[in-house]
């Protein structure tokens, strides 16, 4: 039987370490639902309780309120006992008198609008502007955000003020997060990246990653922290109306998440701790962040990534064809 990742890992050669387990931080900036800054704080705090001491926010994330909240969360904190990531891509400025609000899925945000922002100049102006927010004089890690529809800008300006920074020691990792693997997979086989955080391409449901991205970042020593574990929300709740890439599940892939869950039943382990243990099986993998909207579900992840998990459940959804059979599974070796 293998045993959950313990103790923290290295990034690429970076020399910051962060636990397998991380928060992601979307949800406090208000993602779909608002919370109230009570249980905001109360959320970061159940994450150091449960050895989840990397946090990963961005701008975008309820235009500037998730990386307020994460920065009221940690004062007062030892800087040394987190790791913190931001983004940089998108700045922020005041919203004009009648300018449309563009929500994109967060709600009772400050009055504030995104920018694309590529420029040596922007990305050094956003970062300081985040540093601000989070009331730190500076993050472990920096990711250029959502930068898919960007590729020349990346190459010609945004990428190299990333570099440059961590040349003078302002940021200490870089590198890129997205949905989309096959384009993070280009910027590693080029760039020199140090971690990519990619949201939903290898999981159970889906092996994109496995494919395109996951051998480049082994060959280049560059690590992947892997997001969207639950596919937005399917393998953490199989049901009627459960979401899949941000829209509603197909019925076929529904159907799959069902079998997947039957099949982790049998064996008593719940599907979503199945979900949170699969990536591991890659060894490029660093860590897992997962989005929590409430201490409940920081706990609850945290039971979930060390249930203990028998190496008989994997071969059987590969038996069974729910995995494929070269996929990496993460069994005791």
């Amino acid at each position: 039987m293998a045993q959950p990742p313990e103790g923290p890992r290295e990034l690429g050669r970076t020399g910051v370490y962060v636990p397998a387990l991380g928060l992601g931080c979307a949800p406090l900036g208000n993602l779909y639902t608002a919370m109230p800054d009570e249980r905001a704080l109360a959320t970061v705090q159940a994450a150091f309780e449960a050895g989840c001491t990397y946090m990963d926010t961005a701008p975008h994330y309820g235009v500037g309120l998730s990386e307020e909240r994460v920065g009221r969360a940690l004062t007062g904190r030892d800087r040394a006992s987190y790791t913190v990531s931001t983004k940089v891509g998108r700045a922020l400025r005041p919203r004009k008198p009648g300018e449309p609000v563009d929500a994109q899925g967060f709600v009772e945000t400050p009055d504030r609008v995104r920018e694309w922002q590529l420029t040596r100049d922007g990305i050094r102006a956003t970062l300081e502007s985040s540093l601000d927010r989070l009331g730190l004089e500076s993050v472990d890690i920096v990711y250029l955000h959502d930068v898919e529809n960007h590729i020349r800008e990346v190459y010609e300006t945004a990428f190299p003020a990333l570099a440059e920074l961590r040349d003078q020691k302002r940021v200490r990792a870089i590198g890129f997060g997205m949905n989309h693997s096959d384009v993070l997979a280009r910027f590693v086989a080029d760039l020199d990246v140090d971690v990519v955080l990619c949201a939903g391409r290898w999981t159970l449901l889906e092996r994109t990653a496995y494919d395109d991205l996951l051998p480049v970042c082994e060959r280049r020593g560059t690590s992947v922290v892997v997001g969207g574990v639950y596919n937005s929300g399917l393998l953490a709740d199989p049901g009627p109306d459960a979401h899949y890439n941000y829209e509603r599940a197909p019925a076929a892939v529904l159907e799959r998440a069902r079998q997947l869950a039957a099949v982790c039943g049998e064996f008593g382990v719940p599907l979503r701790a199945a979900a949170l243990r699969f990536p591991f099986g890659h060894p490029a993998v660093a860590a897992a962040v997962v989005g929590c909207a409430s201490p409940e579900e920081v706990r609850d992840n945290a039971e979930m990534f060390g249930h203990d998990i028998p190496d008989e459940l994997w071969r059987a959804l590969v038996d069974r064809g729910l995995l494929d059979e070269d996929v990496p599974l993460p069994i005791a070796r």
